[in-house]
């Protein structure tokens, strides 16, 4: 398992990078997309279509300037995702599965945090 990380996000890479683990905890800023969206990008050339488990611990949203880069990434790689795993610890978090999911052609799942096994067992079918 490959992993890198920023201030606030932290990456990590299975099965040959086809899935990709991403960990984020405080607020999303730009600078955090530009350290792991290249990487994302990367692997889907390799790879073609990825799956992504999200995990969100003490998580408290983007900052405007990563809200940003998260709407262009999503609109560019509209068909690129093929399931995203959403696993959180409060209400707003859930409602992120449905916000989300005009954004992607990706099977969209919401998971409590105690159900973090249970999200990458999906994940990895």
């Amino acid at each position: 398992m490959d992993t890198a990380q920023t201030a606030s996000i932290q990456v990590m890479t299975k099965q040959a990078g086809k899935i990709m683990e991403i960990q984020a905890h405080g607020k999303l800023t730009k600078e955090d997309y530009e350290s792991f969206v290249p990487e994302i990008e990367r692997l889907i050339q390799l790879h073609g279509k990825l799956r992504i488990l999200f995990y969100m611990h003490e998580f408290e949203g983007w900052s405007m300037g990563a809200l940003w880069e998260d709407i262009k990434f999503d609109v560019h790689h509209f068909a690129d995702i093929e399931r995203l795993a959403l696993v959180g610890e409060s209400k707003w978090q859930q409602g992120m599965a449905a916000f989300c999911k005009p954004f992607t052609a990706a099977k969209v799942r919401y998971f409590d945090r105690l159900q973090l096994a249970e999200a990458r067992q999906w994940i990895e079918e």
